[in-house]
């Protein structure tokens, strides 16, 4: 049996859960999630827990067992608490600011970088190099993360580029002098 599957997911004060045919939506204090699950698995509100099960031993019921109480388990966990990404930006001249729902970066380019907040994302630069996504959807504030980044990811020589806060970025030595 999945050991993630099996757990019970606690649903905390100010949160409600109702389940419509396939569909679970998780209302909270910072907005709504819903989710379309697998018909296959059985999900149930139990007093103040919600609980996930499997029809039979079957691979693919087991894969999808620990992944929908986990996909659940998230939706709670962001409308409660919400996620952030943080992305640190290094280089020389390199600088974001936050204008309105813009958000503008000169990362090297001729050009300015424009990224935008959506109705799922915020966008916060608490400093010129530091920017911090927030939002209640884990897939869509990692997803937009990765989107960020990808404008100028980091390199290996100098470490110029946006980078994740708790990556670590694997430098290569530069090429040999002439002398040897």
């Amino acid at each position: 049996m999945s050991r993630i599957g099996r757990k019970p997911i606690n649903i905390p004060a100010g949160v409600t859960v109702t389940i419509n045919d396939g569909v679970i939506e998780v209302k909270g204090p910072k907005g709504t999630l819903d989710l379309n699950y697998n018909p296959a698995m059985t999900v149930e509100v139990q007093g103040e827990e919600i609980v996930v099960t499997r029809p039979n031993d079957e691979k693919t019921n087991r894969s999808l067992h620990g992944l929908t109480r986990t996909l659940i388990a998230n939706m709670i966990v962001g409308v409660t608490e919400g996620y952030k990404k943080e992305l640190e930006v290094n280089g020389v001249g390199y600088r974001v600011e936050k204008k309105g729902k813009q958000c503008i970066m000169n990362l090297g380019y001729s050009h300015k970088v424009i990224m935008e907040d959506n109705e799922d994302i915020t966008i916060e630069v608490p400093d010129p190099n530091k920017i911090i996504i927030v939002g209640i959807d884990k897939q869509k504030v990692g997803q937009f993360a990765a989107e960020v980044r990808e404008k100028r990811p980091p390199e290996p020589y100098k470490g110029k580029g946006i980078k994740y806060k708790e990556e670590h970025i694997r430098r290569k030595e530069g090429k040999a002098g002439k002398g040897k």
